[in-house]
């Protein structure tokens, strides 16, 4: 039975690959960075369960369509894969800004999707690692304990200071999963 404290929720673009302002709208615009498949692959190994909670506001946009979204999630699962790990759920939320969903982040509407497909009560005491304050502002909203990264908008987020009060902040990814397995052991 998986409980929610080994649960790593992950942001997208900015925490496992590179995030740009004009999108990631291609196959080939989706570049991991060099160590976040280790990364996940060692959280699995840990015996954590890694799912990602992502905005995907490019397909409401009409920057990409939903196939070029599972294609860029493909090979995701097929990288994590082949280092041994697993990714256990991918949750997308199409959606523009304007779309008044549910599911947009800083809303929780992902995450609760995640928790009903794991079968979870509760998700509190689970991880949420995001680049951004939207990404922990939808944790916080579920209990989750925040850790932010300085890859992706990162920086510019811890820069403001706000809404940070009790996130952990790591260098990537792999810094966090470093700290993860260390206090987990």
């Amino acid at each position: 039975m998986l409980s929610a404290e080994k649960l790593i929720i992950l942001d997208r673009d900015g925490v496992i690959n590179h995030d740009s302002d004009a999108y990631i709208k291609s196959l080939d615009e989706w570049v991991p960075y060099p160590s976040s498949i280790a990364a996940i692959a060692r959280l699995s190994h840990a015996g954590f369960t890694v799912v990602v909670a992502t905005n995907q506001s490019g397909i409401a946009r009409g920057y990409y369509d939903e196939a070029t979204l599972q294609s860029m999630h493909g090979r995701l699962i097929a990288l994590v894969e082949k280092e041994g790990g697993r990714i256990a759920h991918i949750a997308y939320c199409p959606h523009g800004p304007d779309d008044e969903c549910q599911c947009r982040k800083p809303l929780p509407g992902m995450l609760h999707q995640i928790k009903r497909q794991l079968g979870l009560t509760s998700l509190k005491g689970s991880w949420i690692v995001g680049d951004s304050l939207r990404d922990l502002q939808a944790g916080e909203a579920v209990d989750c304990r925040a850790v932010l990264v300085r890859t992706g908008k990162g920086i510019k987020t811890e820069a403001k200071g706000i809404g940070l009060e009790k996130a952990h902040v790591f260098d990537d990814l792999a810094h966090f999963v470093d700290w993860m397995i260390t206090t987990n052991q």
